[in-house]
């Protein structure tokens, strides 16, 4: 059986659904760059949890990385939420027309059930 290349945004939920890795990329995208030992100071995570966590993030494009010596330095990549951004447009202007349907027939139903 041929396994299908995962999806875009499912990479990127996937990646930003734990909450650790959620912090790891705010602080990532909070700072120009940070290396692995400054996310670690005061996280409450180990180094390899942290170095774990960030390859995920790169792996899902969301942070890039730089090396210098014996040091890597992340840095956020924005682009690489393009696809959920995408996604939730998508999504958005399908409630938006749900819930505009919805006022229309409650409004068609009562009029006075729905402020102007």
């Amino acid at each position: 059986m041929i396994e299908a290349a995962p999806n875009p945004v499912t990479t990127v939920m996937r990646a930003l659904a734990d909450p650790t890795r959620r912090a790891v990329f705010e602080r990532v995208f909070e700072s120009k760059e940070i290396s692995v030992a400054e996310l670690t100071r005061g996280s409450g995570v180990t180094q390899g949890a942290i170095s774990q966590h960030l390859k995920s993030l790169k792996q899902a494009g969301l942070v890039a990385e730089r090396a210098e010596g014996r040091n890597v330095y992340y840095r956020a990549a924005p682009q690489g939420l393009e696809p959920l951004v995408t996604w939730m447009d998508h999504y958005g202007v399908f409630w938006r027309e749900r819930f505009q349907n919805l006022r229309d027939l409650l409004k068609e139903i009562d009029p006075g059930v729905l402020p102007r």
